[in-house]
């Protein structure tokens, strides 16, 4: 094929020709381009669509001569088959055009208003993605009729590796990971602005596309009215996924602000003990110790050494970023002392916990208020402050992020990071 380079809008509306030995015959017009593997980095074309007097036709990219100057599809056979059903491959008009997208690089939602193609790697391919307004005067023939006028409006191209479909394209046999690979490029509080500006349809696409661990970051920074909103929008069950990945501190915010029904349907889906973890934390009222804390910290034994304790730390480093404390309990769970990370790292390995561990803790009960909290993590420059009952047992931890976020507005709280971002293991008690 001798087409190099050009535009969707070019190629769309114009003549589907068969070229034989007897001359030219038009067949046709050409109404849309088929993409078999839309998950690949730049689409490879594998066919046309053409409209004809029997209905529309599917020529295969095979069965393309070349696309000449005028746009004109130059075949060099009649196509007989009619086109791959819309749940098996990608149309890049019916399922692209004027479609929302996300530039990955921009960080923002954008139109499709053209798309550019171009023969590269032995294959015309889908290379970028024209969403400036020269795209749309494009295809309303700016270029034939105005050339001059459409020259004054800048390109405004995205490459198609760095954009995101947000459609569900092909919901069932056809699954754009490229959308969930792009999409995991972005910073939460970034990923979470983008399904804020996006219809709730949208949106609900999004998160869809997402895995569990990428939905449940965004979702810890999106205002509370979205997050309720999404979670009936995307299924108890995948919703019941999200909310487990969650900070458990996040996770009880979240479900605190859902009727008990609809909590107890999120709860049968989880497993059980995050469930029950969860029916605990949603008891307490949102603007206490109780309501602030998270169950997601290490604690460990006071019989320990101090080269078995790291041994653990290594096994759990993976599945949790809050470890600059660690909290020594006995068997049922009543707090005994504190260690630092540092002072672990910097005790010689055959010494035992109970003898470095801190007795003096600073602690708070669950049901101090929200602003004492912050205010005792500030007193004792503290970056997480245990939360015990009555009898000393611990209960979890508030962490200084959360203790912060009680004292300044929700939509900068939500943008700001977090220490603790999903469900990790606790290190146990290992065998004698």
């Amino acid at each position: 094929m001798a087409f190099r380079e050009g535009y969707l809008s070019e190629i769309i509306g114009r003549q589907a020709v068969l070229e034989t030995t007897q001359g030219k015959r038009t067949i046709g017009k050409v109404v849309d381009l088929l993409v078999g593997k839309p998950d690949d980095t730049f689409p490879r074309i594998d066919g046309f669509v053409i409209s004809t007097r029997e209905g529309k036709r599917f020529a295969p990219i095979a069965d393309v001569l070349d696309v000449d100057s005028d746009g004109k599809l130059l075949l060099k056979s009649v196509p007989v088959h009619e086109p791959i059903p819309g749940d098996q491959a990608l149309y890049l008009v019916e399922d692209l055009l004027d479609k929302q997208i996300v530039d990955v690089n921009g960080r923002k939602v954008v139109r499709i208003n053209d798309l550019e193609l171009a023969n590269t790697g032995g294959a015309l391919r889908v290379v970028a993605a024209d969403v400036g307004a020269g795209g749309l005067l494009r295809r309303l023939g700016g270029r034939r009729f105005a050339p001059g006028f459409l020259r004054r409006f800048p390109s405004s191209v995205i490459a198609w590796d760095n954009v995101a479909p947000i459609s569900d394209v092909n919901p069932f046999n056809v699954r754009l990971s490229v959308a969930e690979n792009r999409l995991s490029r972005l910073h939460p509080s970034e990923l979470a602005d983008i399904i804020e500006e996006l219809s709730s349809q949208d949106a609900a696409r999004v998160v869809r596309s997402l895995d569990d661990e990428t939905a449940a970051d965004a979702f810890e920074h999106l205002e509370t009215d979205k997050q309720r909103e999404l979670i009936e929008d995307i299924g108890t069950e995948r919703a019941a996924d999200i909310v487990e990945e969650m900070d458990p501190d996040d996770a009880a915010d979240l479900l605190g602000e859902l009727d008990v029904e609809r909590q107890n349907e999120l709860f049968a889906e989880m497993e059980p003990q995050t469930a029950g973890e969860l029916r605990e934390l949603v008891q307490y009222e949102p603007d206490t110790a109780g309501g602030l804390m998270t169950t997601e910290y290490v604690w460990i034994f006071p019989h320990r050494t101090v080269a078995a304790t790291i041994a653990k730390i290594r096994d759990l480093g993976p599945e949790s970023e809050f470890i600059y404390y660690l909290y020594v309990t006995d068997a049922k769970r009543k707090l005994l002392g504190i260690l630092s990370l540092r002072t672990l790292l910097l005790a010689l390995p055959t010494g035992f916990i109970q003898k470095l561990m801190e007795t003096d803790v600073v602690s708070v009960p669950p049901d101090m208020k929200a602003e004492e909290v912050a205010s005792t993590i500030a007193r004792y420059d503290l970056l997480a402050v245990p939360v015990v009952d009555e009898e000393g047992k611990m209960l979890g931890i508030v962490t200084v992020d959360d203790a912060i976020d009680t004292i300044i507005p929700e939509k900068i709280a939500k943008s700001l990071p977090r220490f603790t971002r999903h469900r990790g293991k606790r290190i146990e008690h290992a065998p004698n």
